[in-house]
């Protein structure tokens, strides 16, 4: 299943998301709300996805971010038994529909509400991200495993995605990034921060907004590889959640490091 799907991700990418990037016309971009942009190759390669998913595992269910966007009551099958998919099927739209990368596709299978397995590809890298509960995380199919040390504020890299962060809380933390080596506002595609924590490319990502999509499949990724994933006041991350914030780091020290430095510090 794992290869099945991986292989169903690259087609659909290769077929019809990198074709359109920095191709695209104007009547193909829209806006689902003000600055919530999706392109045909989203709407194309969502119902391509979902058709391939369902045919690989007949009788599973898709939560797919158009057709949330489409009928939000799709959203509910996040908590339903059984298999479900959640698809975001082009990670990073504004990057893509603007003609800049890091863009993803991504996928996660759902087992009675519980991530399974989780696949991400970076789709211009050509690079794709697999793991599964239990079985690891793996990137191009060598296992990837976290850092498990500390280095300390002033040798961490990070990222605080502060364009959806209530005022409050970007004030609170804005005091504080000076303590940091770096700190950038991140790479607009989550697809791209999770594994890049995963790989110690960056210590840690701070997120406001979390819908699924956008979520669960690295949260398992990074998990799968040894790293946190805990909403801001410290409680585990669960697929159906969607408000609290969410703090990923490559181990439970960098967390709290990163935590008690840039929210309970005064």
């Amino acid at each position: 299943m794992l290869d099945e799907v991986a292989g169903l991700i690259r087609e659909v990418a290769a077929t019809i998301v990198l074709p359109r990037f920095r191709h695209l016309s104007g009547s193909e971009i829209s806006q689902k709300a003000p600055g919530d942009v999706v392109t045909i190759a989203d709407q194309e390669a969502e119902r391509a996805l979902t058709a391939g998913l369902t045919r690989l595992l007949p009788g599973s269910e898709v939560v797919g971010e158009e057709a949330v966007a489409a009928d939000p009551g799709v959203l509910r099958k996040m908590t339903d038994p059984g298999s479900v998919w959640v698809v975001d099927p082009v990670d990073g739209t504004n990057n893509f529909a603007a003609g800049n990368t890091p863009f993803a596709v991504m996928v996660a299978l759902l087992r009675d509400a519980e991530p399974a397995a989780s696949w991400i590809l970076d789709v211009v890298a050509g690079r794709m991200a697999i793991a599964e509960a239990g079985g690891g995380a793996y990137l191009e199919g060598v296992r990837v495993k976290t850092r498990a040390d500390d280095p300390g504020t002033a040798a961490m890299v990070g990222t605080l995605a502060r364009h959806y962060f209530p005022a409050e809380l970007r004030r609170r933390v804005n005091r504080r990034v000076g303590e940091f080596g770096e700190v950038t506002n991140g790479h607009h595609c989550a697809g791209y921060e999770y594994p890049s924590v995963a790989t110690d490319e960056q210590q840690f990502a701070m997120f406001w907004r979390i819908l699924p999509w956008d979520h669960v499949p690295g949260a398992l990724f990074l998990t799968e590889a040894g790293g946190v994933v805990r909403h801001l006041d410290g409680d585990p991350y669960r697929p159906a959640d969607s408000t609290g914030g969410l703090l990923v780091a490559p181990n439970d020290d960098v967390w709290h490091t990163v935590r008690d430095t840039l929210l309970l510090r005064v």
